[in-house]
């Protein structure tokens, strides 16, 4: 008989726990789309430099390593020990998918490739896998790849997000993948980590926007930023509707990355600039600057450990 979860719950905002019908125990499985440490902002027109924060401190990056070539509108995961880069393009839209690891600063490696070549897509983590959704191939695209953290290799479509769009971004809760914005679009979409199937449009933004960046806090889903706003927009993830406006970035820009630590969002980066503000998740309220990435860039991947 296989293992059926019957309890699921997140423990101080850091490990999902189950708890199953053979097992009278539980095991811890640490989830991802939250980092402890540090952010990680990687690539940028046209730069292929990993960027790393600290989570704990506020300051500017540094420089700890490349990924496998310079590349712009890739999307960004994150495992519990990789931040992986998918998608984006060089001279023309690519397949693949860079992974580097979080425990030792260096240059990453080519681990896989996605189902489709494009860029401006939306990039979500479950526990397990990490996903790539939307984004722009010859024409605007809906599929949502998704790759095996534990073994390197390439990504399988498993759904659709419910409109075809490109500049949109990713958050995630422990249960599902959310892509917002995109484009001229306000739509959040929502797709099982469970169960492979296609997006279902939950709610909208309150400002229509492409090129923003997505947060993760343990109930809510963020989006902040975007072409032509500051705003950060707030979603919950336990009820299905629309967003709210609960802020604003220091600075309006579009094409930033995004980063998720347990208590705070970052966005960081964006076109013509290499700010990188902060905001609660425990009071809503303005981003303020914590500091600088090392390069100027627009259209980098975000990641968190």
């Amino acid at each position: 008989m296989p293992v059926r979860v019957t309890e699921l719950y997140t423990d101080a905002g850091k490990f999902i726990q189950y708890r199953s019908c053979e097992d009278a125990g539980i095991r811890y499985v640490p989830y991802s789309f939250q980092g402890t440490n540090y952010g990680y902002t990687s690539g940028g027109e046209t730069y292929n430099t990993i960027d790393k924060f600290s989570f704990s401190t506020d300051g500017n990056a540094t420089d700890v390593g490349d990924l496998t070539a310079a590349r712009y509108y890739a999307a960004g995961q994150s495992s519990s020990s990789h931040g992986y880069a998918s998608g984006g393009i060089e001279a023309s839209n690519v397949l693949t998918i860079d992974k580097f690891s979080f425990s030792t600063d260096g240059n990453a490696t080519d681990v896989g490739d996605i189902t489709v070549a494009r860029r401006s897509a939306a990039g979500q983590s479950s526990a397990a896998h990490g996903y790539t959704s939307g984004g722009f191939a010859t024409s605007n695209d809906n599929t949502i790849d998704k790759f095996t953290f534990a073994t390197d290799g390439n990504a399988t479509d498993v759904g659709d997000i419910t409109v075809a769009r490109f500049g949109l971004t990713g958050q995630s809760s422990t249960l599902y993948g959310y892509s917002s914005a995109g484009d001229t679009y306000n739509t959040i979409d929502k797709f099982s980590f469970s169960t492979d199937g296609n997006a279902t449009d939950v709610g909208d933004l309150t400002v229509s926007r492409g090129y923003p960046a997505g947060q993760s806090s343990s109930s809510y889903g963020y989006t902040s930023g975007g072409a032509p706003s500051n705003t950060i927009d707030k979603f919950s993830f336990s009820t299905d509707g629309n967003a709210t406006d609960v802020g604003d970035l220091t600075v309006s820009r579009r094409k930033c990355a995004g980063q998720s630590a347990t208590t705070y969002g970052y966005t960081s980066g964006g076109e013509t600039y290499n700010t990188i503000d902060k905001f609660s998740f425990s009071t809503d309220g303005n981003a303020t600057d914590v500091g600088d990435l090392t390069i100027s860039r627009a259209n980098g991947a975000g990641q968190q450990y």
